[in-house]
């Protein structure tokens, strides 16, 4: 495991990809750095970190035998990767709030942006980039769910030792990934993920709302809502949300 360790950048995510562009990377080179100043989330959205006190970092992966079309395992590692540590520190109500977004309540502490490369129908490797909100205090007014373990546990807690473990998780749960225990991850992203069963009003993207229960994950990676009328309709990325009324 080779981890470099900088003050300042852009997006770490890019700082990798940009490395693995021009030289030959090791499998499982990380990233990590104090601060972002451009930190990226899902559709390009902007990723807001106070330096120093947040972990912000990349991990360059490899895969010999991963077919595109089982992408969503890939996620369903890194996710629970990070929910399993966040959960030994005893946060309340934690949950993955699909696809990749980690709760405690209804705060959010963490996002995680994966980036891949293709050839044919593999994901040969990917960029894996993993946000949480560590110590952090005080959050911009226009991120009101943005939280961090600190503000939630009221204690501050050490950023290497969380690294470590996150990595550790990690490196274990791309094994499953290797052997192709799929059933394995989906049991266990399905568990925890957040309003899974619960009736809830959702938003779609035409600002129209309506009651659904989330019930699954589709082989595409599209969020499964069972709708009133029984039927079951499918939403990728941005195209629904929770409605806040």
């Amino acid at each position: 495991m080779k981890i470099i360790k900088l003050n300042a950048i852009d997006s770490t995510n890019t700082f990798l990809k940009n490395m693995v562009s021009k030289v030959v990377v090791d499998d499982f080179t990380i990233v990590v750095a104090k601060t972002q100043t451009k930190g990226r989330g899902q559709m390009n959205s902007e990723w807001v970190v106070e330096e120093g006190k947040n972990l912000t970092f990349s991990v360059f992966s490899r895969f010999t035998s991963l077919d595109v079309e089982n992408h969503k395992y890939l996620n369903f590692c890194v996710s629970l990767s990070v929910f399993e540590v966040l959960k030994e520190l005893d946060l309340p109500s934690l949950a993955i709030k699909w696809p990749n977004d980690i709760l405690s309540g209804n705060k959010k502490l963490g996002g995680i942006l994966i980036e891949n490369t293709l050839k044919g129908s593999k994901i040969v490797s990917s960029v894996v980039g993993i946000g949480i909100n560590v110590n952090q205090d005080l959050f911009p007014e226009n991120l009101p769910n943005a939280s961090s373990v600190k503000k939630i546990l009221g204690k501050e807690f050490d950023l290497e030792t969380l690294l470590e473990s996150i990595l550790k998780k990690l490196k274990d749960y791309f094994t499953f990934l290797e052997k192709k225990e799929y059933d394995l991850l989906e049991e266990a992203y399905l568990k925890v993920l957040y309003k899974k069963n619960v009736p809830t009003m959702f938003k779609n993207s035409q600002n129209i709302l309506f009651m659904g229960k989330i019930i699954g994950v589709s082989k595409s990676g599209n969020l499964q809502i069972e709708l009133e009328n029984e039927t079951i309709q499918e939403f990728g990325l941005k195209e629904v949300s929770f409605a806040t009324l």
